[in-house]
């Protein structure tokens, strides 16, 4: 994309820019399919008068608006030149870490580009990538460290994420094993009122994990790696007493771990495996009086080597825009009631 410099005009204190478009990049992909994403520019740049003339777009208004609006653009394309197409959403997500780096709530040099073509892992016609910069330092910070911790609420891709990892390291031989564990505490529930046998008790509790696999594997290899104990699914209970070596552990749900079953997890790593803990601390479902293990951890275990904590907020999640805003009204009254 080329453009003519930005020209100041002082009498109105605007500033206007231009690009051009290279014809190998069809308008379509960089406005949308009836022009979605350029009503997404527009919305979230309401003083910006946006302008698109066959394969050139200009931008009118105030100096810093423009500016950012030229530099989204610039961002598009870099996504748009990898083959991955732009939605709508990696628009509205390009937009806030634009402006998060602009009001200094960026602390690193990544950009919207780096963040949405970081491929993780490629399965059966779909590209697992994550959608925001804090998802992607959490993805980075899985290479970097033997223990990470993803603490943040629902729908942030703490877990599906972690997985995608793992079965990257497995597919790439740099383990030999994955194992997938969660307490089996929730809802209120105990196993033994439970109808059925132990497997049938234990299953609702890791059907979250089975889904996420089916997304990553050959559904029909799923039960191959289970049996040859490639992939184990099990609940943290049976995790006591065990030394895993040359594995990629996941302890899902960690919100609901005491502070004894904690510690007797960290302790199970062996050699050459990583261990990735995820949980959102707003939501434990543990008896009252019964300490939060992930709350606890963080006080014990903040600042050292090799160990890092990942914290992501409602702006990283990625399902239902909606749910966003469902997590910041819970924040905003718990915080009012003293919670």
């Amino acid at each position: 994309m080329t453009q003519t410099p930005t020209v100041q005009t002082p009498a109105s204190g605007q500033a206007r820019a231009q690009w051009t478009v290279s014809a190998k990049h069809p308008m379509v992909t960089v406005l949308g399919s009836g022009d979605t994403l350029l009503r997404a520019i527009e919305k979230a740049f309401p003083a910006v008068d946006i302008h698109v003339r066959g394969n050139e777009i200009s931008a009118t208004g105030g100096a810093a608006d423009v500016a950012m609006v030229q530099r989204l653009f610039d961002e598009m394309m870099l996504v748009l030149r990898t083959g991955q197409p732009m939605t709508e959403d990696a628009v509205e997500r390009s937009i806030a870490m634009l402006r998060a780096s602009e009001n200094g709530g960026a602390d690193g040099p990544e950009t919207p580009a780096e963040v949405l073509t970081q491929n993780i892992l490629s399965s059966r016609g779909r590209t697992i990538r994550p959608k925001t910069l804090n998802q992607k330092r959490y993805v980075d910070a899985i290479d970097k460290h033997t223990v990470v911790f993803g603490i943040g609420p629902a729908g942030t891709g703490k877990t599906y994420l972690a997985m995608a990892k793992a079965v990257q390291a497995l597919q790439s031989k740099q383990v030999t094993r994955i194992i997938l564990t969660r307490p089996a505490v929730e809802a209120g529930e105990r196993l033994g009122f439970l109808p059925g046998t132990l497997y049938e008790k234990i299953d609702p509790y890791l059907r979250p994990l089975y889904d996420a696999l089916h997304d990553m594997l050959d559904p029909d290899s799923i039960p191959r790696l289970m049996a040859a104990g490639t992939i184990e699914v099990a609940p943290l209970a049976y995790m006591r007493g065990r030394t895993l070596n040359d594995a990629f552990i996941i302890l899902d749900e960690a919100q609901n771990t005491s502070a004894e079953q904690m510690k007797m997890f960290l302790t199970r790593l062996g050699f050459d495996s990583k261990i990735v803990i995820t949980g959102d601390i707003t939501q434990v479902d543990l008896p009252t009086g019964t300490k939060s293990g992930l709350r606890q951890v963080q006080h014990i275990l903040e600042g050292l080597d090799d160990i890092h904590f990942s914290r992501l907020t409602s702006q990283d999640v990625v399902r239902h825009k909606l749910v966003g805003r469902i997590v910041d009204a819970y924040e905003q009254y718990d915080s009012q009631n003293g919670k």
